[in-house]
């Protein structure tokens, strides 16, 4: 379930991906040296402009930053670019394809026209 706790852990957890201190982070965002640590300790929440910020610091994307899953999913964002330049013909082309690898997966889910 995503709340306030999962935000103040990602954003943790990113920063110490990247071996920065709270307090380090704070001054290179621009805040007081203690907006970081206020955000870990549930003293605070950023608003959506600092929100973006703060992805934009840790350069990843909104998605990325509720994106929890420990696999590496560069492929599939590869493939989903790729995708996004097709034309609708070739889209159609594609589509029947991955529903039967889907199939192969025993996936449940029913396609959405």
């Amino acid at each position: 379930m995503l709340d306030e706790q999962f935000v103040r852990n990602r954003i943790t957890e990113l920063r110490l991906k990247k071996n920065i201190s709270e307090y380090q982070m704070s001054l290179d965002l621009g805040k007081n040296k203690s907006y970081i640590q206020g955000i870990s300790s549930g003293r605070s929440m950023p608003s959506m402009k600092q929100f973006f910020e703060i992805c934009d610091y840790l350069e990843i994307t909104p998605i990325e930053f509720f994106n929890t899953e420990k696999k590496e999913q560069a492929l599939f964002w590869e493939a989903a670019a790729i995708m996004k330049e097709l034309s609708h013909e070739d889209l159609e082309a594609v589509f029947p394809i991955l529903l039967r690898l889907r199939a192969k997966t025993g996936s449940k889910k029913q396609a959405e026209p």
